[in-house]
Order: structure tokens, then sequence, then C-alpha cells
């Protein structure tokens, strides 16, 4: 039954994760975490940092562990990633005949104007998933670990949005951070 649900999950999140990898981490953690609890937050989150960390898409990463997790097996990973990238596969041969003969139509450039807000709030929804007391502590419990996790954050968005560092050396020096801190 774990296949079943494990492929409908994941067809699921393919048809409907619009904006990519990151956009779907909130529709991934609610079906694998809440729905399903294939996974514990924990286990969530250390999928997510691998699945950053390897090269390919964040989306097909997190579901090829995810489905390794949940089945124990190297077919639950290949299922889980098929399913993902199915719905994307089809509907792109659907769509590629439509948007070759409309794609100047003002109907379709003004449809795909108001998807951009919606993947904007898909990806700050899964910005929001990911700052939990796992990745950043509990101001009561370890407040050293809140504050030093906060100011990470802080030094590296600053970098980022204000000065253009790069996002890979802003990795490795967030990473020296951390290390040194904790």
């Amino acid at each position: 039954m774990i296949w079943l649900q494990l492929f409908y999950s994941f067809f699921k999140i393919g048809l409907f994760g619009f904006g990519g990898g990151y956009a779907m981490l909130s529709m991934i953690q609610g079906e694998v975490v809440t729905r399903h609890e294939w996974l514990t937050p924990q286990e969530f989150t250390d999928i997510i940092a691998i699945s950053q960390m390897t090269p390919g898409p964040i989306g097909i990463n997190s579901a090829t562990y995810i489905g390794y997790t949940a089945t124990g097996s190297v077919w639950g990973s290949v299922l889980a990633t098929l399913a993902l990238v199915l719905p994307s596969f089809i509907i792109m041969l659907i769509l590629y005949r439509f948007f070759m003969r409309y794609h100047n139509n003002q109907h379709v450039t003004d449809t795909f104007a108001g998807l951009r807000p919606a993947v904007i709030g898909l990806i700050a929804s899964a910005a929001l998933v990911l700052m939990n007391s796992e990745n950043f502590g509990s101001p009561t419990d370890d407040t050293r670990q809140f504050v030093a996790s906060l100011l990470i954050f802080g030094a590296v968005l600053v970098a980022n949005f204000f000065f253009r560092v790069n996002a890979i050396l802003l990795i490795v020096l967030a990473g020296v951070a951390g290390f040194l801190i904790y």
C-alpha cells in the first residue's frame, strides 16, 4: 500500500507544485511528515539539507531520498522520482504544441504573468517551513544557538542581497561559522 501512496503523493506534488523544487517543499513536508508520517520533522530537515548539497534539482533529490527512506528500497526512490517528474513531462508534451501556436497571444501572456505572484508565495512558504526549531534552535531551550543561527542567517541574507556575494562562498562561510560557533 505504501507504494501506491508514495506514487500518488509525489504525482500530486509534481502536478500541483508550480515554481520548482523550493516551492514544492511545503507540499512535500505536508505529505511525508504531516499526512503519512513517513519522516519526522528532523529527518525531513536533514533530507532537505542533503538535497541542497547534491547536484540536481532539490525537488527531485528530495523525492529520491524520501522514496528510499519511506520504503527502504531503491525502487522507492525510483518510484517517487518518476511520480514527481511524470506530470511535468506529460504536461510539457501537451503544452508544447499549444504554446508554439499561441505564444504571442495576450491571454497566454497574462496567464503567465498571473502565475508569478503564486510562485513567489510558494517559495516564501518553503522558506517559512524551514524556519523551525530544528534549523534555528529555540530561544527558550538554547538561546545561544538561536541567536547564533539568526546572526548567521542575517549575515548571509545581507551578503547575498546587498553585496551579491557568491552563493557557494556563502554556504562554505556559513558552514565554517557554524562549526566554529557550535
